[in-house]
């Protein structure tokens, strides 16, 4: 039963290399087609760290 196998041996690193070339060949076709509606989160602003209060918590020296 296994002689009549169709498809033949294929290394696992050809074939990895056979699916980014497909992948990269599709994402150049649509130069869109990475971006999704919606998915995109809102910009926060990045000054969110708090500041030390432990001088004033403590009495300071």
């Amino acid at each position: 039963m296994s002689e009549n196998n169709e498809r033949p041996k294929v290394n696992l690193a050809d074939a990895i290399r056979q699916k980014l070339e497909q992948k990269k060949q599709n994402s150049s076709a649509k130069p869109g087609a990475n971006f999704q509606a919606g998915s995109a989160k809102p910009l926060k602003s990045q000054n969110n760290k708090k500041p030390n209060n432990q001088r004033r918590r403590t009495g300071g020296s």
